[in-house]
């Protein structure tokens, strides 16, 4: 299943400037999916993050995994309209730059739920080359 981005907004809170995914490839509710964040010149944080060398933080990578999730999650009709929350990040692992004119590929999937409390995996790849990786814990607010 596709979604555009008037559809994503519909699951995410999230708007710009900090909605970090641009498309969603395929996903299904409470398993997981695989979304599009298309990285451009004129984000937010390359005037600071770093002027002349623009890089992706790494933080924001992760960001754009974890909304992923949240889509994957938040797409289901028992969690719709509710917002989830970081809880944990562990084992976080950046592998590549992400620069302007890098399309970031966010695979994700859900673990494990307990009622409000749950766990994924997610992977960040440009080009085929792992950019992140990391295990993600949430609550559902």
């Amino acid at each position: 299943m596709m979604l555009s981005l008037e559809e994503i907004k519909a699951i995410l809170p999230h708007r710009e400037p900090f909605l970090l995914v641009d498309e969603v490839l395929d996903y299904t509710p409470m398993k997981g999916g695989i979304g599009i964040k298309h990285v451009h010149a004129d984000e937010f944080y390359f005037k600071g993050h770093f002027p002349g060398h623009p890089v992706m933080p790494g933080v924001l990578i992760t960001e754009s995994l974890a909304q992923m999730g949240a889509i994957v999650l938040l797409s289901d009709p028992q969690y719709r309209g509710k917002i989830a929350y970081f809880t944990g990040i562990e084992k976080a692992r950046f592998r590549k730059k992400v620069v302007p004119g890098d399309t970031l590929k966010l695979d994700v999937e859900i673990t494990k739920m307990r009622g409000r409390f749950g766990f994924g995996t997610a992977v960040a790849t440009v080009e085929g080359e792992v950019a992140c990786e990391a295990q993600f814990s949430f609550v559902v607010g």
